[in-house]
């Protein structure tokens, strides 16, 4: 039995954070960690997720935002009490970030608070930022919620608040529609003729029967099982909503 290709082993952490505020350099600190696991695409239903206490006092206006208040904070771990267990949860991962800079931004901020000769994040993951693939595919920068809008995944996520495990699950389904690939067709007349691979091939009449694959007992139940998590999770999966 041959070994895994790189490519079949590819690990994504799909992450995002909540702050005090916009700017680091003015004392502002990291409250929430949210990240979930992708393993060959697929979500593997492994995350990390943490509250911090930043230890600096939030105004009214940043807790609308995440819904964090500093009395819920107060007794959360210090950054340097989970920076490690962090730091083991993204290592060697590819990190798959919204608006990264922002986001390395104040990791790395935190992680040389902390000293103990902490890397910065780009020495330890490759970091992908969707923000900057949402330009080149739209030719402009967009917010998730533009693209969870685009892709119909808004559904998914119940997004009251904007915390960071919420988000990072809504990126993951965001980025899984963002970076399909569909093979394109050449409709144009004579394309048969021309030479061209992605010409329509027409398959005669006598041609033998295509082959059925159905999906096995196993896989059905995995796909009833994934229709549950959605539910539980309050929603419904999107062609359904387009049935009613």
């Amino acid at each position: 039995m041959g070994h895994p290709t790189e490519k079949q082993q590819e690990r994504l952490v799909i992450l995002d954070t909540e702050t005090t505020g916009i700017n680091p350099r003015e004392g502002h600190r990291i409250v929430e960690i949210g990240c979930v696991e992708m393993i060959n695409r697929q979500l593997t239903g492994r995350n990390y997720h943490v509250y911090i206490n930043p230890q600096f006092e939030m105004e009214q206006e940043v807790i609308d935002v995440h819904g964090l208040t500093n009395e819920f904070l107060a007794d959360k771990p210090l950054f340097a009490d989970v920076a490690q267990d962090f730091i083991d949860f993204i290592h060697g991962a590819e990190l798959v970030i919204h608006n990264a800079k922002f986001d390395v931004g104040f990791m790395d901020h935190e992680f040389n608070m902390v000293g103990r000769g902490l890397p910065n994040t780009a020495d330890i993951c490759k970091i992908t930022d969707t923000l900057m693939t949402s330009k080149d595919e739209f030719g402009s920068p967009k917010t998730l919620d533009f693209l969870a809008k685009h892709y119909r995944v808004d559904g998914l996520i119940d997004r009251t608040y904007h915390g960071a495990l919420i988000d990072a699950q809504l990126l993951a389904f965001v980025y899984i529609e963002m970076t399909r690939r569909q093979e394109t067709l050449n409709l144009s007349s004579g394309a048969e003729q021309s030479g061209d691979k992605n010409a329509i091939i027409r398959l005669s009449l006598d041609r033998k029967p295509l082959k059925v694959v159905r999906a096995s007992a196993d896989e059905l139940t995995e796909h009833q099982a994934r229709l549950d998590i959605v539910a539980d999770k309050g929603s419904e999966p999107i062609w359904r909503k387009r049935e009613q």
